[in-house]
């Protein structure tokens, strides 16, 4: 199987009166693209660097990030790859860039993946169940 991306979804409670950084770490948060572990918050700074860069049509090099947000390139390329393979960055012969700059077309383009994914799922439940009827308790599945 091929892992086109992954992401997690995480339902909290939204607060009331939020500013525009509580905003922001809600949002984030919310998609788990931030971790406890993360003490220096290196994947906050990197994503937020790629926020500001998107506004001006750049597109950052790992260099570039690690320059800006203070970090060491291995840290970036690290932390890059995780938003890559959260489907929130992609990468290009130039650089990397946020998926879109948009964030409500972002959440409708993800939106569309976690259907696509349920119908996916759906279907291979319909499959299952149709297999399990037909066992009968005379066969198992190929574990």
């Amino acid at each position: 199987m091929i892992k086109e991306f992954s992401i997690r979804v995480t339902r909290y409670r939204r607060p009331k009166d939020m500013d525009l950084n509580e905003e922001f770490h809600f949002f984030s948060d919310s998609l788990g693209l931030f971790n406890e572990r993360d003490k220096e918050k290196s994947c906050f700074r990197i994503f937020f660097e790629l926020i500001k860069a998107s506004n001006e049509d750049i597109i950052l090099s790992s260099d570039d990030i690690a320059e800006k947000s203070n970090l060491s390139r291995a840290t970036v390329i690290h932390h890059i790859n995780k938003l890559m393979d959260s489907g929130l960055v992609v990468a290009n012969k130039e650089g990397y860039l946020l998926r879109t700059d948009n964030f409500d077309l972002l959440l409708d383009q993800l939106q569309d993946e976690i259907n696509r994914t349920i119908e996916n799922l759906r279907s291979t439940a319909k499959n299952i169940n149709n297999a399990k009827e037909r066992l009968n308790g005379n066969d198992c599945f190929n574990l």
